[in-house]
């Protein structure tokens, strides 16, 4: 089993982390922040990657430093649950249709970081929840998780269907590169020999 557990403490958050990349897409996430966890719902779902989260942060201050620190730690317990990577597929990438919405996302598990984020909200909140969170989240994960990514944002006008539309497409985009390939069971997915 391909699976994972990362406790982060720090003066801003307490963060815990379980991941099984061959689970079924079970979750278990409490993090304080409840259109966050709604969102972690989604990437768990559908990526079929199993989440328990369980964060405390400073909220007397912000969501800021909850929503990060949850993105490192999972970017954290992807490099781990991933290992030596050998047999992955590596690439995922999807176009994730939701109403008004559209948001395609391709990745890379490299090891090279790189986000690139063309996805701009229509309204700087959804609920109480600040909308440039969501970029600050795949920032980190992207960071953390060695994952070069790419969002686009091709149309949409909801905020929350943008940035749920997000979450899904990197879900079913992470899907896709953490399955392993019967093909390519022993070997490495790049010519270098290392990632």
């Amino acid at each position: 089993m391909r699976t994972a557990s990362i406790t982060r403490n720090t003066h801003e958050t307490s963060i815990e982390v379980e991941l099984n990349l061959d689970g079924t897409g079970k979750y278990d996430n409490q993090t304080g922040v409840g259109f966050f966890d709604h969102m972690l719902d989604q990437l768990s779902r559908h990526s079929l990657i199993d989440m328990t989260i369980r964060a405390k942060g400073d909220y007397h201050i912000d969501d800021h430093h909850t929503v990060e620190d949850t993105g490192i730690a999972i970017g954290q317990a992807l490099v781990k649950a991933l290992g030596d990577k050998k047999g992955i597929n590596r690439y995922g990438h999807f176009a994730l249709a939701m109403d008004d919405t559209q948001v395609r996302a391709a990745l890379d598990l490299s090891g090279r970081s790189f986000l690139v984020w063309n996805c701009p909200f229509t309204a700087e909140k959804i609920g109480t929840f600040d909308t440039e969170l969501v970029r600050e989240f795949f920032q980190a994960l992207s960071l953390h998780g060695g994952i070069t990514l790419h969002i686009d944002l091709v149309h949409g006008v909801n905020s929350h269907h943008i940035a749920e539309a997000a979450f899904k497409a990197v879900a079913k985009a992470l899907r896709m590169a953490v399955e392993t390939d019967p093909r390519m069971a022993n070997s490495l997915p790049s010519t270098k020999g290392a990632l």
